[in-house]
């Protein structure tokens, strides 16, 4: 029986649900070029067309709903008797929505709001634009939505790398293996860790995991916790 379970979710879980990735061929990405709207200098720019698409992305949340792989994951942190904890890419809030308590957002949050001046965080799902203010600190035109931009360093990072060193069942669940550090932690959890890789299609990294598992999140996550709960019984 596996003690600490560590899982990598990416884009690839999230767009069964509805949600745009980057390499969609239709909706709100392929409209914005990402120097404009993920980056900092983006933001120095032109703060209200960075607001207005993530503004966009936000109310994206309420036309959606967890998928059956983030429900699956849910139930294997409730009812698997060892450590589960789940890293993910994605900024939506599905895994929570289904249930996922023990929960790493490493490139940030959809929902949740910083401010530039004071540091503030607070979680909101409406609308902001250049003229909000800071609850806080009260000045006006320091928002930024609470996203790690590229350029940025990921959120977690120390505590994460602490987590792979201890797995000893890694699953990496939706992920190309193109983004840096995710892409590296297969190769750190390896070195104590069965590794897994649930994917529609192999990823860049895929021959560094033992196990490879083919085909949609929503079908071979369910399939594979159903496997992992009975091995506890």
């Amino acid at each position: 029986m596996y003690k600490n379970i560590v899982i990598l979710t990416g884009a690839g879980i999230s767009a069964e649900s509805g949600i745009a990735t980057f390499r969609d061929g239709g909706g709100l990405w392929s409209s914005h070029k990402v120097e404009d709207v993920a980056t900092l200098n983006g933001y120095r720019r032109n703060p209200a067309l960075v607001h207005d698409f993530y503004n966009s992305r936000r109310r994206e949340l309420k036309n959606v709903s967890p998928n059956p792989a983030h429900i699956a994951l849910a139930e294997l942190e409730e009812n698997h008797p060892g450590s589960v904890v789940i890293v993910t890419q994605n900024v939506d809030d599905l895994h929570e929505r289904a249930g996922t308590k023990n929960l790493l957002h490493m490139h940030g949050e959809l929902l949740s709001i910083r401010c530039e001046a004071c540091g503030y965080k607070f979680k909101s799902g409406t609308d902001f634009s250049i003229e909000s203010v800071c609850p806080k600190c009260s000045k006006k035109g320091v928002l930024r939505p609470d996203i790690v931009w590229f350029g940025e360093v990921p959120m977690h990072l120390e505590k994460i790398e602490l987590l792979l060193i201890s797995a000893d069942l890694f699953i990496s669940i939706g992920t190309s293996g193109a983004v840096y550090p995710a892409a590296g932690f297969v190769s750190i959890a390896r070195n104590s860790a069965h590794t897994v890789e649930i994917n529609i299609e192999a990823s860049i990294t895929a021959s560094l995991f033992h196990e490879q598992i083919a085909g949609k999140a929503g079908k071979a996550v369910p399939e594979y916790v159903k496997k992992l709960l009975q091995a506890t019984e």
